[in-house]
């Protein structure tokens, strides 16, 4: 019998659609019991064939190329999940983000490296000069033919909201990560709790976006706040700023969790890129509905 386990397995992670294991296994099946190779040749045979799909060699399946040794680049990711991949540059040598972002750029029309110091970033520009880096988000961004999203009166935006300036570089890796995928970003910064009073004067601004990124450390209460005063998903990124007992993020991280305020969800301590990308998922899949 096939492997029918890995076959799922691929299937769960995504490196195989359902159409085409479903295709495999009626080909198993209906192939006659003599055709079929024995024992661990046939195994080794059904393996060959399930990796050769995910490779991207059966028709209408996602491509990965590995050609570099030492990453495996899914080519196919955005017509499976709406955005391509990203790469994360913490712990990627600069020779590494630079030849990754080469070859994502002949498959894509945007690519971004998120985590990225400003040394690296550097080097990366030398052999890269399309890119560029924004500093404050620690990010690489190249989008071919230097594509902005549309920045019109009338076009949908996620509000990026943080209570101090400490919080910005969180913030602005939210934003950038949601301006690269071509969504306009409109921020709100320095309006924690401590004087709310400024918060309320940009809630005009907020409440006319599409979704909210909140980003907060110390005991992140901004969340709960805009939670209860607007009528869009907020999405809440707890930041690691704070005194001792903030625990580098934890206790905004459990404020967020427990608010009582409902519509909001919450990401990892200082996670911009996951709120920004999730933001950015609600603008491009309203638009789709609104398109149709």
């Amino acid at each position: 019998m096939m492997n029918m386990d890995h076959i799922l397995k691929l299937v769960q992670s995504g490196d195989l659609d359902v159409a085409e294991a479903k295709r495999l296994l009626e080909e198993e099946r209906e192939q006659p019991s003599a055709e079929r190779p024995a024992g661990a040749a046939a195994h080794a045979g059904r393996q060959t064939d399930a990796r050769e799909a995910v490779l991207g060699q059966a028709p209408g399946v996602p491509g990965i190329d590995d050609t570099l040794g030492y990453a495996q680049l899914d080519l196919h990711r955005a017509e499976r999940t709406g955005f391509p991949e990203v790469i994360y540059g913490e712990g990627k040598s600069a020779e590494q983000i630079a030849a990754i972002m080469e070859r994502l750029s002949a498959h894509s029309d945007r690519v971004l490296a998120t985590r990225v110091s400003a040394d690296k970033a550097a080097a990366v520009l030398e052999r890269f000069p399309g890119a560029v880096y924004r500093a404050e988000a620690r990010a690489l961004t190249w989008l071919r033919g230097g594509q902005t999203p549309d920045a019109s009166g009338t076009a949908p935006y996620i509000a990026v909201v943080c209570a101090g300036t400490s919080d910005v570089p969180v913030a602005e890796e939210a934003a950038v990560t949601a301006e690269c995928f071509g969504t306009r970003v409109e921020r709100v910064y320095d309006v924690g709790v401590a004087g709310i009073h400024r918060l309320f004067r940009r809630l005009p601004l907020i409440r006319g976006a599409d979704a909210v990124v909140v980003v907060a450390g110390m005991e992140g209460a901004l969340a709960s706040v805009l939670g209860g005063l607007v009528a869009v998903p907020v999405i809440a990124v707890p930041t690691s700023i704070g005194y001792g007992a903030s625990f580098q993020g934890v206790a905004a991280l459990l404020s967020m969790l427990n608010a009582c305020a409902p519509g909001i969800s919450v990401v990892n301590i200082d996670n911009g890129f996951g709120a920004g990308y999730n933001a950015a998922l609600i603008i491009k899949n309203q638009t789709k509905r609104d398109d149709r």
